[in-house]
């Protein structure tokens, strides 16, 4: 009984520090822009981008590793590199040293999340696992309103090196502390194999596809070359899928999606997390940009509203949805954050804290009550000495789409408003002079919810009506893994 409390507490702080990290350094982008020399629009967008391409081409493997080696010894080994790729941040001289110390935190990140879902699922029974997670989910809010607010007082007092600061203390101690109190409670399956070849191909197509979309948004690219670039990721992918289909011990374990509960609940996670993975991001910049002109601090303000609602619901919805099953909170929980990107569509310049309060709520919201049920219908859905892959897979497909989202939100915005006009905002140039429409800008990013409500709305038919119907034998085919 004790235990289970000291899983999810210390998986909780690591959620809690990669979840403080992630908002404080969206919130210091624009200053870092502007003052770490030599720093231009594509560095800015793949200091986000490089982090979250890392961990999410890592994720499954690392959780096949735990598999193999121990969850919670890698799980560990995530705390001590992710703290060491803090304080290397906090020392970097040029964008170029910024976005490599941001790989090692990303590697750092992929040994937590490949491992904590699967750690606190293996100390929790069934029956209170939604509960376990939702409770865990608090952390990632926590963390989200702490990072925005505390983002904002470090990057205007002590500069933005500072905020690479705050996970250097909690990162020493939680690491002392999982090595002195977690264990081992599943047993470790030292007969199967990395995957190589599907992590190369994986991270190669994912690699190609966000560089296809950076560079088109930022500088346009020669049509031949844009459609050469986008060929190369998808046969890499194709190649992937056909690696992951024949090999004995696959990084994607491809047998997981007969089961339609895993299937629909991975979809449904990648769409949201493809709607919603930009949103902060765009929002800090358009906040801090040349139309409302906000400091880091008033910008981190007026964001706490939707943190602070995903914190409320997502523990409520994670101990209802273990009461009631889990398929109508998902389904609540999206179109609520639909709602919520709706209502905003119709921000403008004049933006005030009540004008925002009511669309926050409603995505942050959504997001909590969508969060804990989906992941938990996920982790119940397959066999105990799966969940490492499982929860690799799932979590993988989160990252990506999160870091796809940033992409594609930047290729928005550059229909709607010149790519020099988007290169001095996210460059945090000033911005000025009859180059510059301040309607054409409010119009991509309206045009960016807007898309943002239409893939949630999508992943509702996804998870309510599921795909086309499979033979209940199907789904008892074992995998190459199990043969």
């Amino acid at each position: 009984m004790e235990y289970k409390w000291t899983v999810l507490n210390n998986t909780t702080l690591g959620t809690l520090m990669s979840s403080l990290d992630s908002n404080i350094v969206l919130i210091a982008l624009p200053t870092i822009a502007t003052q770490l020399r030599g720093m231009t629009t594509f560095d800015v967008l793949w200091v986000i981008l490089g982090y979250q391409l890392v961990v999410a081409s890592v994720l499954v493997n690392f959780g096949r590793l735990a598999d193999m080696f121990g969850r919670v010894r890698l799980y560990n080994m995530g705390f001590a590199i992710f703290t060491a790729g803090s304080a290397l941040c906090s020392i970097s001289l040029s964008p170029e040293e910024l976005i490599g110390f941001r790989l090692v935190q990303g590697i750092g990140a992929g040994f937590l999340f490949s491992n904590s879902a699967a750690i606190i699922t293996d100390a929790f029974p069934p029956s209170e696992r939604g509960m376990a997670l939702g409770i865990n989910q608090i952390s990632i809010v926590a963390g989200s309103v702490t990072g925005l607010i505390l983002g904002g007082i470090l990057t205007t007092v002590l500069g933005w090196r500072s905020v690479f600061w705050v996970n250097i203390p909690i990162g020493i101690f939680a690491t002392i502390w999982a090595y002195m109190k977690l264990r081992e409670l599943s047993a470790p399956e030292t007969r199967k194999r990395v995957d190589m070849a599907g992590n190369i191909s994986f991270a190669l197509s994912l690699v190609i596809l966000l560089l296809t979309i950076t560079l088109e948004a930022i500088s346009g690219l020669p049509k031949e070359l844009t459609a050469a670039m986008l060929a190369f990721s998808f046969i890499t992918l194709f190649f992937f899928v056909y690696i992951e289909s024949r090999i004995n011990d696959p990084m994607f374990d491809l047998s997981l999606f007969r089961n339609r509960e895993f299937d629909a609940g991975n979809i449904t996670i990648f769409l949201n997390a493809l709607a919603r993975g930009s949103f902060i991001l765009v929002m800090v910049f358009f906040l801090q940009g040349p139309v409302v002109g906000l400091s880091p601090l008033e910008a981190g303000i007026f964001l706490v509203p939707m943190s602070a609602s995903l914190s409320i619901m997502g523990p409520i919805s994670g101990l209802l949805s273990d009461r009631f099953g889990s398929r109508t909170f998902v389904i609540i929980g999206l179109l609520t954050s639909a709602a919520g990107f709706i209502l905003l569509t119709n921000i403008g310049p004049h933006v005030t804290e009540m004008s925002v309060l009511l669309p926050l709520i409603l995505i942050g919201g959504g997001m909590g009550i969508f969060a804990s049920p989906n992941r938990a219908s996920i982790m119940n859905s397959v066999n105990p000495h799966r969940r490492g892959v499982a929860s690799g897979i799932s979590t993988t497909l989160v990252n990506v789409g999160n870091t796809v989202s940033i992409g594609i939100a930047f290729l928005i915005m550059s229909t709607q408003t010149s790519r020099s006009t988007l290169d001095k905002i996210f460059s945090g140039l000033l911005v000025t002079g009859s180059g510059f429409s301040e309607l054409s800008f409010i119009r991509s990013v309206h045009l960016v919810f807007e898309i943002s409500a239409a893939l949630l709305l999508i992943s509702v038919l996804f998870y309510a009506f599921g795909f086309s119907k499979r033979r209940k034998e199907d789904s008892q085919i074992p995998s190459a893994s199990e043969r």
